[in-house]
């Protein structure tokens, strides 16, 4: 008989966790109430709106990418694979193939690449940084080689919908990529938090040789989370297209760090074992609040990335700074 991995480990994990959600809600309260006090149009209702709409494609791709990065991995290639999805699903609707196949074959793109990452770590065993990195860089020279540099322009407008349409709820319009990303934010909670295949995802990343000893199929995991991880991805490159109405090569260029900004700003530690869906919401919420808010502070354009890669830094930091004062590291 096959021995179990303990559960306690994890319990006290998911309860540390809780508080933690707690702790970045807060950030996100504070920095909320910064913002509205410093300028006169951040609690405006559009303001508030363009902020829901412009980080759920974020948030549903960070859902993936925080999965992966649960296992103790990486996914650099979801900027590009945004991208690509978007790019094909144009293609296809721009040679009258129908809403449905290319909304299909944009997923199918996308989960595909996210197969490939998960082939190249579980099977041939390369690092994730590598091997993402690499099909990053592929993904992103199929979008400017499918296309000849030239965005794909002219999309129905049945496909507009989804990235432009408000639900109407008790008077008010709920953009419908909000929706999307709550509902996609309840099904991979229940998946992580309700499932087997969720424990041994957080068992793989907590300890993946004892995992391995208990008969778990790390490389099976692995191949999961990095499939699940593209077809969020695709699901974000495909909301991301139709808000735009028009598909560039260009797209989500740079979008890989603020998903993985998100993830681990949301309390994913990148040492694998540790996070929670509702975690990477606030952060995805947060990295949107800020860039939001360094606009309406008059803060330039061009210095937002290296603050954004200062948060990053700042994060990690803080991450390994909790870890050894609860003994988990050295």
């Amino acid at each position: 008989m096959r021995n179990r991995v303990s559960r306690r480990p994890l319990t006290q994990v998911f309860k540390f966790q809780r508080i933690q959600e707690i702790g970045i809600l807060l950030i996100l309260f504070i920095l909320s109430l910064f913002l509205s006090i410093a300028t006169p149009t951040f609690l405006t209702s559009t303001n508030i709106f363009n902020i829901l709409r412009a980080f759920s494609w974020i948030a549903i791709s960070a859902f993936g990418i925080s999965m992966v990065i649960i296992t103790g991995g990486i996914d650099l290639s979801v900027g590009s694979v945004m991208a690509l999805s978007g790019l094909i699903t144009a293609m296809m609707l721009r040679a009258n193939l129908g809403d449905f196949l290319s909304i299909l074959g944009g997923l199918l793109i996308g989960a595909f690449v996210g197969f490939i990452n998960g082939l190249l770590v579980s099977k041939a065993n390369l690092p994730p940084f590598v091997a993402t990195l690499g099909t990053m860089s592929i993904a992103r020279g199929f979008c400017y080689g499918l296309t000849g540099g030239w965005p794909v322009r002219e999309l129905p407008r049945s496909f507009m919908f989804w990235g432009q349409y408000d639900i109407p709820i008790l008077g008010i319009g709920i953009p419908l990529p909000v929706v999307v990303m709550i509902i996609l934010g309840i099904v991979v909670s229940l998946f992580l938090n309700r499932t087997v295949w969720g424990y041994k995802i957080y068992a793989v990343g907590g300890n993946e040789q004892a995992a391995r000893l208990s008969g778990i199929n790390t490389g099976r995991i692995k191949l999961l989370v990095y499939t699940l991880c593209g077809l969020l991805t695709a699901v974000g490159g495909l909301l991301m297209t139709a808000r735009l109405g028009v598909a560039a090569p260009t797209a989500a260029s740079g979008y890989e760090l603020d998903i993985i900004a998100s993830a681990v700003i949301g309390g994913t530690s990148l040492t694998g074992g540790e996070g929670t869906i509702l975690g990477v919401l606030i952060g995805a919420a947060i990295m949107q609040v800020l860039r939001t808010g360094m606009v309406l502070l008059g803060f330039p354009a061009y210095w937002q990335p290296s603050a954004i890669g200062a948060i990053i830094i700042l994060a990690i930091m803080f991450d390994q700074y909790r870890k050894k004062k609860m003994g988990l590291l050295r």
